[in-house]
C-alpha cells in the first residue's frame, strides 16, 4: 500500500495544483468584471448627479414644462402625471398580483391551469416593454381613438403585475407547513388559511414584491410612448393625455434647446432617487420586519 500511494502523490499533486489555478483564475476574472461593471456603473451616477444636480432648483417642482426655446420651466405636471399613473397603476396591479400568486402558492401545486399561469409570468417578465405598449394601444387608444392617462396605467400595470405574482408566490412557498397544519387543526377553512395565516405570516415579504414593482415601472419609457403620450400642459384629467417623467427625459434629451436637456438631466435624477428610496425601504423597513 504504501509504495502505491507514493506512486500517487504526484498525480494528485497535479491535480490539486490544477484546481487551485483555475480557481483563482475564476476568482480574478470575477474580480476584474466586477470593477468593469462598477466603473461604468459609477461613472454613469458620477454623470447623472453631477448634471442632475446643477439643474435641479425651485422652478423645476413648481412650474410646468416650457414651450420651445423658452427659458426658465420646470417639471411639475410631468412629475403630477407620473405620480398619478403609477399611483393608479399600484393599485390596479397590487390586487390582482397578490390574488394571483396566493392562488398559485395554494392551490396550484398539482394544477394546470396554474403551471400554464408561472410559465406566462415567466415570459411576461422577460417581455419587451415596447410590445406591452403596442398591445396596450391596440386595445385601449385605438378604441378610445386618443391617448389618455387611463391607458398608461393600464400598460405600466401589465409590467408591474407578473412581479408581484412572482414575489408573492415564492413568498408563500416560504411559510412552514407545520403553521397551515395547525390552522387546518383549529378547523380554519382553506381560504382563510391562506389569507390570514400565510399571507400574513409574509406580509412583509410581500410589500417588498409591491415596492420592487413600482420601482420596475417608475422609469418605464416605451410604453407610455404609446399610450400617454405627453401633455405641455398641467393636466389632472386621466381621460386626456397626460406628461410623464421618462416620456418628458426622453423627448427633452434629444432635444437642442439647452434648457430642455438640463431640464431632461434634473428628471433623470429624480426619477432615480426615486427609485433608490424604494429599494432601499424595501430592503431595510421591510426586511427587518420579516426577520423579527
Amino acid at each position: 500500500m504504501e509504495p502505491q500511494s507514493m506512486s500517487n502523490e504526484p498525480l494528485n499533486n497535479f491535480i490539486y495544483h490544477r484546481r487551485l489555478w483555475a480557481h483563482r483564475f475564476g476568482i480574478t476574472m470575477s474580480f476584474f468584471a466586477m470593477m468593469i461593471g462598477l466603473f461604468f456603473l459609477s461613472w454613469i451616477l458620477f454623470t447623472l448627479v453631477t448634471k442632475g444636480f446643477s439643474s435641479i432648483n425651485l422652478g423645476m417642482i413648481t412650474e410646468s414644462t416650457p414651450p420651445p426655446g423658452a427659458e426658465g420651466g420646470g417639471l411639475l405636471n410631468a412629475i403630477i402625471g407620473s405620480a398619478m399613473m403609477v399611483g393608479v397603476a399600484t393599485l390596479i396591479c397590487t390586487p390582482i398580483g397578490v390574488l394571483a400568486g396566493l392562488y398559485l402558492a395554494e392551490y396550484g401545486e398539482r394544477n394546470w391551469f396554474a403551471q400554464v399561469t408561472r410559465f406566462v409570468t415567466d415570459i411576461m417578465l422577460s417581455a419587451p416593454s415596447i410590445v406591452i405598449g403596442l398591445f396596450v394601444y391596440a386595445l385601449v387608444v385605438a378604441n378610445m381613438h386618443h391617448f389618455s392617462g387611463w391607458a398608461g396605467s393600464i400598460a405600466i400595470s401589465f409590467i408591474a403585475i407578473p412581479v408581484i405574482v412572482r414575489t408573492t408566490d415564492n413568498m408563500l412557498q416560504l411559510v412552514p407547513g407545520s403553521l397551515r397544519e395547525a390552522a387546518y387543526a383549529l378547523g380554519a377553512p382553506r381560504w382563510k388559511v391562506a389569507i390570514l395565516v400565510r399571507l400574513r405570516a409574509v406580509k412583509a415579504g410581500v410589500i417588498t414584491g409591491v415596492l420592487l414593482a413600482v420601482a420596475r415601472i417608475s422609469g418605464e419609457t416605451a410604453p407610455l410612448l404609446f399610450t400617454a403620450l405627453n401633455n405641455q400642459f398641467f393636466n389632472l384629467n386621466m381621460n386626456e393625455p397626460m406628461a410623464n417623467l421618462p416620456v418628458v427625459i426622453y423627448q427633452f434629451a434629444m432635444s437642442p434647446y439647452e434648457n430642455w436637456r438640463s431640464l431632461a438631466w434634473g428628471g433623470a435624477l429624480i426619477i432615480t432617487l426615486g427609485v433608490l428610496l424604494l429599494i432601499i425601504l424595501s430592503r431595510t423597513i421591510f426586511s427587518q420586519k420579516i426577520q423579527k
